[in-house]
Formats: C-alpha cells, structure tokens, sequence
C-alpha cells in the first residue's frame, strides 16, 4: 500500500521537517521535461478513479430506460455511480468530488422530464436545491457544531488533561496501558463529537508515552497501543450518537424518510452495550496477537506526573468548557424524557456559549483555521445525493431489484439484518469514509426495509445498520483514524490488518448475539 499520502504522526513530523531543511533548493526541470508535459493532453492526466467514474455514469445514461424506474432516477443513478467509483478509488479529494456531485445533479436532473408533467423539464432551479437540501438538515448543524466543539477542545486543551489524568490513574504497566487507552478513547467519545479530533488528541499522548518509557516505536507494545487507539475509536463510533459524522447522517436519512429517529439515549442503549463489549475483546485479542516484549515499564509513573505537572492548573477556558460539556451530556441523555429540544438546536446553544466574547473559550478565527470544513461539504452533498435518490424513485427501484433477486422477502427480520450488514462490511473495504459510505447505502437500505415491509422495525433496523457503517477495522484506509494512527509508523499494514480481521469477525459475531437478544428485547428488529 502506498503510504506517502498518511497524515504525519507525530513521530515522524520532526524528522520530516529536519529533513526538509538539510534537503538542497530544488532545481528546474529539464525543458525537454517541461515540454513533454505540456504535450500530454489534459484528459490523459486525470486519474483513473476519476475517468472510471465518468464512463460508467455515461454507461448508465445510455443504457434503454429499465421498466419501473424514471428518467430522472436513471440520472441519478448514474451520478450515484460516479460517487461511489470515485469515492471508493479516492480519485479526488472528497469535496472536490461533492462540489462535481452538486454540479451533476443540477444539470442531469435539471434536463430530465419532470414526474408530474413529463412534457416539461424539471429545471436546474429545482434540481440544484435537490442537490442542496442537506445543507438545511438539522444533521449538518450537529455535525458542524460537534466540529467547532472539537476545535474548542483542542484549543483549550481539556481533551489532553482527561487523557493523561486518566491514564494516571489507570497505571503504566503493559496491561494497564492498552486498559487505558480504551478509557480515555470512551471519556473522549462523550465529549469530543469528531472520531478524528478524538484521534488527533490520543495519538501525541501514547506517542509521548512510548517515547518516555524508552520504548522502540517498531517494537510489538508500541504497535498494539496505536492499533488498539485507531480501533477502539471506531467501536465506540457506535456507541455514542455524537460520536461520529456517519451516525448523524443517518439519523439525518431517518428524519427525512422516516419522519423519526433515535434520541441520544436510544441510541446509546442500543449502542454502548455492544461497544463495551467490544472493547473487552480488543483487549484480550490485543494480548492474543500482539503480547508485549515485557510487562514492566520503568520510569512510566514519573513520567506521567511530569506530563501533568507541565500542563498546570486548569485554566478559566477549560472550566467553562468542561461545564458547558457536561451541560449538553445533559441536554443529550434527557432528549423525548424531561424536554423535547433536540440534539441539535442544544448544540447550537453550546456552540454559541463557546464562541461569545468574554465567557467563551475560542474565537471565529479559531474555527476558520482549524475545523474541517470539507467534512461538512461532504455531509450536506450526502444528504442532498441521498434526497435525490428518494424524489426520483431510485432508490425504491434499486430495492425492488435487490428484495427480488436476493429473495430477502423469504427471510426473518433476524437474517435480514445478518445479510444486510455483511454487505455493508465487505463494501466498506472498498471506501476510506465512513460518511461517504452511508451517503450512498443509507438511503438504499431504508428503501429496501421499507419494501419488505412486515413486521420489520425499520428505523430501528436502519440505526442497527448504521452501527455496520462503523466497522472501518480491517484496512489502515478504512477510516481517518486509522491513518492518522499508521502516520506513527509503529506498526504495518499487515499488522494492521491481521488485528482487524479478528475484531471484524468477533464484531460481526457480537451483532448477531445482540440482535438475537438485546436488541430483539428492545423491539429494534420487529415491530412490537
């Protein structure tokens, strides 16, 4: 695998930059060079996710009309495939790809014949605020207020002080260490709504730890920590609402086709159960696999009180965060029980308390500089790809075809659910974003639950089903977390890999038991 694109962890950011200072000026390129790439065509520079992706929309757009489906849902369906092709080959940065997905809905779905008149167009107007519409989902305000909020942790510096406050108490032997990472990665999963800024907290810490304890960055131990980081993080991706992007989008997807979703303790109910097991398997499988070189580490407890006392008392900024947090864990917990305000608008108060002169803890200019704003490109297209699939009919169609060749009209609710998210798996193999992957599938399999109709629960099915999203374990790419881990450059793809298969396995193992039983003993399956 190519790894010259993986962000710089945190060991190897020094070097680079020493590096790049000894390196000699670069010179100019040959003219012979310069001319010759000035001769290739334009086209023949473009890469190939990118070219494979425009062949097979156009596949699709002259392909004869199939029966129950629209022209307009044939368009859809084939800028559908050129979001799946180019996301899943990473051809293009993931905004770059919305703003061309935007552009491709407007203008395919502008030309194409309305459904109500077929004799008139139903007009770019019309089709761009289609393509638009997840920019007003009140998913999109959570997912952005989450991201400001993680600005705002890093910023003040609280998400650092729980880390190593916790890991102070947990210990620093071998064993304890691993424990302590899976804590801090469930304290953080309340608090910091961003998997990546979770990451981005954690890595430095463990880093800093390895580095203290005289530790080899290549040795066995050190690998284990980073890999138990990266994968303990996309557990609890599905155990907490607001832990994750993708699980905003379905709730999103939900609300939209299903007029409901989940509050943040159904959710979690649903989800830390199944998480905190999980956890207690990567464990024993980290021990399993990956059994460290010794089991003491001197000097481990110095070193961490060292790192406490360099922090300082904590400061007014991370107070007032800290009560505002707590605030909205509130806030969260009691949604549909003591008040009805939901997630969204209480984050966008929270939100507002941070960012006010005087009693606030970070600027605008913070935001601007550090909040990933094409996260929330992505996010809106989503929604608006995901729109579009339902106005057109297309994602009913592509239902209709799956219900009757897989024959799922013939399963239990049970076997649904086991076949339905063995497919989210293996396809997940395939994308780097969890975010993008429940853009394209989301919307389908609520189409497809609705089809088979029944005694099917299907908004608790479909948050089940959003848990699936999560499973990014097997590949480094499958998720920002993992590569923000692999930068570290402690341990290999193969490393890497070998620990996902057991965590994918015992996860999917552990999906059926909970599906069986807990999640059947809270009707999420069938309809009670």
């Amino acid at each position: 695998m190519n790894t010259t694109s993986s962000p710089a962890g945190p060991l190897q950011q020094a070097p680079l930059a020493s590096a790049a200072a000894a390196a000699p000026a670069p010179t100019a390129p040959p003219a012979r060079m310069m001319a010759a790439s000035q001769q290739t065509p334009a086209w023949k520079r473009l890469p190939l996710g990118l070219l494979a992706g425009i062949l097979a929309a156009f596949v699709i757009l002259l392909l004869p009309q199939p029966e129950g489906l629209t022209p307009a849902g044939q368009r859809i369906l084939a800028v559908l495939a050129f979001a799946v092709i180019v996301w899943l080959t990473e051809a293009i940065d993931y905004a770059v790809s919305s703003v061309l997905i935007v552009a491709m809905i407007a203008f395919l779905l502008g030309t194409a014949p309305s459904a109500a008149n077929p004799e008139v167009a139903v007009g770019t107007g019309s089709a761009l605020t289609t393509a638009m519409s997840g920019f007003s989902n009140s998913g999109l305000t959570l997912v952005g207020a989450g991201l400001f909020i993680s600005v705002a942790m890093t910023a003040s510096g609280l998400d650092k002080r729980i880390a190593l406050r916790t890991l102070s108490v947990v210990g620093t032997g071998a064993r304890r260490i691993l424990i302590g990472a899976i804590v801090v990665t469930i304290l953080l999963s309340f608090i910091v709504p961003s998997a990546t800024a979770r990451t981005a907290c954690v890595v430095p810490i463990m880093a800093g730890i390895i580095a203290a304890f005289g530790v080899d960055k290549r040795s066995v131990f050190a690998a284990s920590i980073m890999m138990m980081v990266a994968q303990a993080t996309s557990v609890w991706n599905v155990g907490i609402q607001t832990s994750a992007a993708q699980n905003l989008l379905t709730v999103g997807f939900m609300r939209q086709m299903l007029g409901d979703s989940p509050s943040w303790i159904e959710w979690l109910v649903a989800g830390a159960p199944w998480a905190i097991v999980m956890s207690v398997a990567l464990y024993f499988l980290a021990r399993w696999l990956f059994p460290p070189e010794t089991e003491r580490i001197a000097g481990g407890r110095e070193a961490m009180k060292k790192a406490l006392s360099e922090l300082g008392p904590m400061s007014g900024k991370e107070w007032r965060l800290l009560i505002v947090t707590l605030c909205l864990l509130g806030f969260w917990s009691t949604e549909k029980t003591l008040h009805s305000f939901d997630t969204a608008s209480t984050t966008l108060v929270g939100l507002s308390i941070l960012l006010l002169p005087g009693i606030g803890v970070m600027s605008w200019k913070d935001v601007q500089s550090k909040a990933p704003w094409g996260t929330l490109v992505v996010f809106g297209v989503g929604i608006g790809l995901g729109t579009a699939l339902l106005q057109t009919k297309a994602a009913v169609w592509l239902a209709d075809l799956a219900v009757s060749n897989l024959h799922l009209e013939t399963l239990t609710p049970f076997w649904i659910f086991a076949a339905l998210s063995a497919f989210l798996i293996v396809i997940h193999l395939g994308f780097a974003s969890a975010t993008a992957l429940t853009s394209a599938m989301i919307p389908i399999m609520i189409a497809v639950l609705q089809r088979l109709g029944g005694d099917i629960n299907v908004m608790g099915m479909t948050m089940l089903l959003g848990f699936v999203v999560s499973f990014g374990f097997i590949l480094p790419v499958n998720a920002p977390q993992n590569m923000f881990c692999f930068g570290t450059e402690t341990f290999t793809s193969k490393q890497f890999t070998r620990f996902g298969l057991w965590i994918t396995a015992v996860g999917y193992l552990m999906l059926l038991l909970f599906a069986a039983t807990w999640w059947n003993y809270l009707g999420l399956l069938t309809k009670s």
